[in-house]
């Protein structure tokens, strides 16, 4: 599992421990069988453990929670995360920067 994938699984987890797989899956717009992967990696891992509550009395549920390690592995996550899109910003900068040199340098060019 990927940084960003991992990252926005607690991010998610941490904001709504209620929120089931399907919705995961939903919000980051990935297979439910992904979701069901990366959950039960972070928690053989460790990361995350489930709690059974009934939400209804026909269904099931589980909440989800991040256990201290979960919470040490999202601050080590999140500061990857963010170090990789800091990196694609500034090859991003840098691309539209040579785009923009090249523009002006062909119209110099057709004058």
């Amino acid at each position: 599992m990927d940084d960003a994938t991992q990252y926005r699984i607690y991010k998610l987890i941490e904001a709504n421990p209620e929120i089931n797989q399907r919705e995961l899956a939903r919000e980051l717009g990935v297979s439910l069988g992904k979701v069901n992967y990366c959950l039960k990696g972070l928690i053989a891992k460790g990361a995350v453990k489930t709690r059974s509550f009934c939400n209804n009395k026909n269904k099931a549920s589980y909440l989800y929670l991040l256990t201290p390690q979960g919470i040490e592995d999202k601050a080590w996550v999140t500061v990857q995360y963010l170090k990789r899109r800091m990196q694609e910003y500034d090859d991003l900068r840098e691309e539209i920067a040579a785009l923009q040199r090249e523009i002006k340098d062909k119209d110099k060019a057709a004058r």
